[in-house]
C-alpha cells in the first residue's frame, strides 16, 4: 500500500509539473523531479526506473510497406545510413561508414628549479645524471612527457580488425636539432622553435580469438611496464639539462630502469587468457651509442608476459620481459650479444598502490639501450637496477614517493675511475585532480651519481605544474 501511495504521489507531482511547464521543457523537468524524489528516498530505485520508462517516448515503428514497393527509396535510406556520422561512445571521436576515428592527446608544462652540485674535479662522473654547474637554474619546460596528439583509425574488413595509429609528440621547449632530432639539447634563445617527435606510426591486424600483429614504430616490450607505472611519467623526476631544457626530462630513466624507447618492430600479442597475455617481436637492431657505426646482420628480439587479477578491492599487474641483440664487431672489436631481463609488479588495495621492479643486463648498458654497454676494447659491462614506489589517494589528492638506482659494472680487466658506478634518486610527489582532464602536480627529486672511483655529484630539483589528458 505504501508503494502505491508513493507512485500516486510521484505521478501527481509529474502531472502538476506538466501542467505548469511548457511542452518543450517538460521532459527535462520531469526527469529532474523524479531524480530528486529518488534522492530524497520517496522513490526506490525500481520505482524510479519504472516511472522513467513510462515517460520515455515509444520506439518508432519501422515502415516497410513502401520499401518493397520502392527499391530506390530503400537504397537511398541505406546510403543515408552509411553517410551518417555518430559520436563515439567514449573518448573524442566519430563513427561513419563502419570506420571509427578517434583523437587523444596530452599537454603539460612545469616550472622547474634545479640546484646542481658545484663543478669540480671531484664531481666528474662520466654517465652521471646528477647536474653539476656553477649556479642554480630555472626553466619553464616539459616534464618526462612532451606533448602528444594521437590519431586512431579502425574498422573491420573481411572479419579482421584493422587499425592505424599516428602519435605526434610536440614539445614546448626550443631545441638545437643537434644529435637527437626533435628532443635534442635545448636552445633557449629568441627566434628558436620546438620540434615534433613522430615516435609512433604503426598498423595492427587481428581477431579476438587469434591475437594482434603490429607492424611499425611503437614503444618497446622490454622495460615498457617500468616506465608506464612510474609516477614521474606524469611529472619531471631528474631534470637533465635544466639550463637549456629539451622537450623531455629524465624522470626515473637511468635511476631505476633503462629507457624502453620507441622502436621499429613487428610484434605479435596473444589474446588474454585467464589474466595472462604474451607478446613477442623482432626489432630494428640498435647500434651502441658509445661505440662506432655498426652493420648488424640479425634483428633484435624482445618478449613480455603479463598477468592481471582483481579480487574485491585488491588488484594486481605482474610482468616479466626480456631482450637480446647481437652486435657485429667493427674496427677490430669483437662481436657480442647484449641481453637482459626484468620483473615487476603493481599491487593495489583500495586507495593504496605499490610498485616493485628489478632488471639485470649483460652488454645492455645503462640509462638507454646499449649506452656504455662495453669498454673501448669491446668487452661487455654488466648492469642492474631497481625501484620501489608507493602512492595513496584521498579523494582528489594523491601522495606518492619512490626510490630507485641503476648500477653499471666495469668490464673484466677494465680500469676507469671516473666512469659511472651508480645513478640513484629519491622522488616525492603530490597530485590534485582539478578536473577529469587536468591534474596539478608538485614534485621534489634528489639525484645522486657515483663514479667507479671516489667522485660523486648531487643535485636537487623542485617542479610545479599541470598535465592534461583527453
Amino acid at each position: 500500500m505504501r508503494g502505491i501511495t508513493k507512485l500516486l504521489t510521484a505521478s501527481c507531482a509529474v502531472a502538476l509539473l506538466a501542467a505548469a511547464t511548457p511542452a518543450f521543457a517538460q521532459d527535462d523537468a520531469t526527469s529532474a523531479l523524479l531524480l530528486r524524489l529518488k534522492e530524497k528516498g520517496i522513490l526506490t530505485e525500481a520505482e524510479y526506473n519504472d516511472l522513467i520508462a513510462r515517460k520515455a517516448p515509444p520506439a518508432p515503428v519501422a515502415v516497410t510497406t513502401n520499401a518493397s514497393a520502392d527499391p530506390q527509396a530503400t537504397a537511398a535510406a541505406q546510403l543515408d545510413e552509411k553517410r551518417m556520422v555518430r559520436m563515439t561512445e567514449s573518448g573524442v571521436g566519430m563513427e561513419f561508414a563502419g570506420v571509427t576515428l578517434k583523437f587523444s592527446g596530452q599537454v603539460n608544462g612545469f616550472y622547474v628549479h634545479d640546484s646542481p652540485d658545484k663543478r669540480t674535479v671531484g664531481t666528474t662522473v662520466v654517465g652521471g645524471l646528477a647536474n653539476v654547474g656553477t649556479q642554480n637554474s630555472s626553466a619553464i619546460r616539459n616534464g618526462l612527457l612532451p606533448g602528444n596528439f594521437g590519431v586512431d583509425v579502425s574498422t573491420n574488413q573481411g572479419g579482421w580488425d584493422v587499425a592505424a595509429h599516428f602519435g605526434f609528440y610536440p614539445g614546448i621547449n626550443s631545441n638545437s636539432y643537434a644529435g637527437n632530432g626533435a628532443n635534442a639539447p635545448g636552445a633557449p634563445y629568441a627566434l628558436a622553435t620546438s620540434g615534433i617527435d613522430a615516435r609512433q606510426t604503426y598498423l595492427t591486424i587481428g581477431k579476438p580469438q587469434l591475437g594482434t600483429l603490429k607492424l611499425g614504430r611503437d614503444i618497446g616490450l622490454f622495460g615498457s611496464d617500468a616506465i608506464l607505472n612510474d609516477i614521474t611519467l606524469l611529472a619531471v623526476g631528474s631534470s637533465g639539462n635544466n639550463a637549456g631544457p629539451s622537450n623531455t626530462s629524465l624522470g626515473r630513466i637511468g635511476t631505476g630502469y633503462l629507457y624502453t624507447d620507441f622502436q621499429p618492430q613487428i610484434t605479435y600479442t596473444s589474446p588474454k587468457f585467464a589474466g595472462f597475455q604474451a607478446s613477442v617481436g623482432v626489432f630494428q637492431p640498435l647500434s651502441t651509442l658509445t661505440g662506432g657505426a655498426e652493420v648488424n646482420g640479425t634483428p633484435g628480439f624482445q618478449g613480455k608476459i603479463t598477468y592481471d587479477f582483481k579480487a574485491d578491492q585488491f588488484s594486481g599487474h605482474l610482468w616479466a620481459s626480456g631482450i637480446s641483440q647481437r652486435h657485429d664487431g667493427f674496427a677490430g672489436t669483437p662481436s657480442y650479444t647484449g641481453s637482459g631481463f626484468d620483473v615487476g609488479a603493481k599491487l593495489s588495495y583500495g586507495p593504496i598502490s605499490a610498485v616493485g621492479y628489478y632488471y639485470r643486463g649483460s652488454g645492455l648498458g645503462t640509462t638507454a639501450l646499449f649506452v656504455f654497454s662495453t669498454d673501448a676494447l669491446g668487452r661487455k659491462r654488466d648492469s642492474d637496477g631497481f625501484y620501489a614506489q608507493a602512492t595513496a589517494t584521498f579523494g582528489k589528492f594523491t601522495l606518492g614517493g619512490s626510490y630507485g638506482q641503476s648500477k653499471l659494472y666495469l668490464a673484466p680487466g677494465e680500469i676507469n675511475p671516473t666512469l659511472l658506478s651508480k645513478n640513484s634518486s629519491w622522488v616525492a610527489q603530490a597530485r590534485y585532480g582539478l578536473t577529469s582532464w587536468v591534474t596539478l602536480i608538485g614534485e621534489y627529486t634528489h639525484t645522486d651519481s657515483d663514479a667507479q672511483g671516489t667522485n660523486t655529484a648531487r643535485s636537487n630539483a623542485l617542479a610545479a605544474g599541470a598535465i592534461l589528458f583527453f
